[in-house]
């Protein structure tokens, strides 16, 4: 697109922000005739700051506009930028499975080099490398495509599936991250249907969690609480010797269902799905990442901290993390471990804490940048102990709060 003139460029974004001619004029205070004649050339845009204005409008980078590649700050060069999520989006609204039908696929990966991708991709997210993820995604998401297109009619069709659903929810939740809820729970609604297709349940019931995650962050909190609940009803393990892997989707889909819970103060619904859940990672007999779940008995320990951050109960947050097992703590993946510090630093704000919760933001910051900088809600979280901060704040929470742009 660098080489469209500006005012191509404007319409393209006008139309990604899904703005009408006048509804754009009308937050510009322009005529839509104005709006008309820049995005066709007949009236040129001579003056930055009204480049400036359409840019923050649009909420893109001026440098996009101008065709200029968008300089990259140091605290973004870890995180998904604009011009990424802009790319994954165009990805998600390619419909391969639809062109099959008429013509054959050109090009798709063999299913070996995708298994490869799928679960470098998982790792990289896991590791909380979210960058260097969202470089990689929208190839990865046109592959995967692909290659469910071109075996769709094939004995590797449930394979090429599988694949591709993985994709979905790996894409489902790094978007999540950084606060495209939308687009995440597109992805995870496409990652469902992909998944029946793939006829795995256990990836239908990861699919759900997805959805439920992204329902959540968009404060549908009730249709999250159901569908987490309804799925892992259907998982729930029977009589007869449960798998390890139905045991971790299961626990994961009951602790989602907690958080929801939690959201909306229900703490009878909370206990009730953590002990459910405390009782899967028991029978399970430790902390596994079966279908990238990292569930076992860790894990129902953080989501204690974290439901009771969300039920304001800071105090029981902190006590029960420092009841945690170190060493099974320290087992698991970084994003898991940066996730916990984060909730752990509003457990400290709760309770008035300044000096703990900047240390958590730090702990944090170290074990996976990443989850800190690249993170809305770790935004809100720096910015309020900032604003509790006595003085200067410390030298270390100061660079920090520098590098991730919030002001001091």
């Amino acid at each position: 697109m660098d080489e469209l003139p500006i005012g191509r460029r404007v319409a393209y974004w006008r139309g990604r922000r899904k703005m009408s001619q006048q509804v754009f004029a009308d937050r510009l205070g322009k005529s839509k005739s104005w709006v008309d004649k820049v995005e066709r050339g007949v009236r040129r845009l001579d003056k930055f700051s009204v480049v400036y204005e359409i840019a923050d409008v649009l909420q893109v980078d001026s440098q996009l506009l101008l065709g200029k590649d968008v300089e990259r700050r140091p605290e973004t060069q870890n995180c998904i930028d604009q011009v990424e999520v802009e790319e994954i989006r165009a990805a998600l609204e390619r419909y391969d499975q639809m062109s099959a039908f008429f013509q054959p696929v050109p090009h798709s990966p063999p299913l070996l080099e995708m298994r490869k991708a799928v679960s470098h991709a998982w790792l990289t997210y896991q590791h909380a490398k979210y960058g260097v993820l969202a470089r990689t995604l929208p190839k990865l998401l046109r592959d995967a495509q692909a290659t469910d297109s071109a075996h769709a009619n094939s004995e590797e069709a449930p394979q090429a599936a599988h694949l591709l659903g993985q994709v979905y929810q790996i894409a489902s939740s790094a978007l999540r991250k950084v606060g495209e809820h939308e687009l995440s729970w597109l992805a995870a609604d496409r990652s469902i249907a992909v998944s029946q297709r793939a006829g795995d349940q256990l990836l239908a019931g990861l699919a759900s969690y997805r959805v439920g995650s992204a329902l959540l962050a968009l404060g549908r909190v009730r249709p999250s609480l159901e569908v987490n609940v309804n799925i892992a009803n259907r998982l729930a393990p029977g009589h007869d010797r449960t798998r390890a892997d139905q045991l971790s989707v299961y626990g994961m889909l009951l602790l989602n269902g907690a958080m929801a819970a939690a959201r909306i103060g229900d703490s009878a619904t909370v206990r009730d799905l953590l002990c459910g859940a405390e009782q899967a990672s028991l029978q399970l007999g430790g902390d596994f990442n079966h279908y990238w779940t990292s569930f076992g008995p860790t894990n129902v320990q953080l989501h204690r901290c974290a439901t009771a951050v969300e039920l304001g109960d800071g105090r029981t947050a902190v006590e029960t993390h420092e009841g945690i097992d170190q060493v099974g703590f320290n087992a698991l993946l970084p994003e898991r471990r940066a996730h916990h510090y984060l909730d752990i630093a509003r457990g400290y704000t709760q309770i008035g804490n300044i000096e703990k919760a900047s240390e958590m933001l730090l702990e944090g910051d170290r074990l996976a940048p990443s989850e800190i900088r690249c993170r809305p809600l770790a935004h809100e979280v720096l910015s309020d102990v900032l604003r509790r901060t006595r003085g200067a704040p410390p030298a270390p929470i100061a660079e920090l709060a520098e590098q991730m742009g919030v002001g001091v």
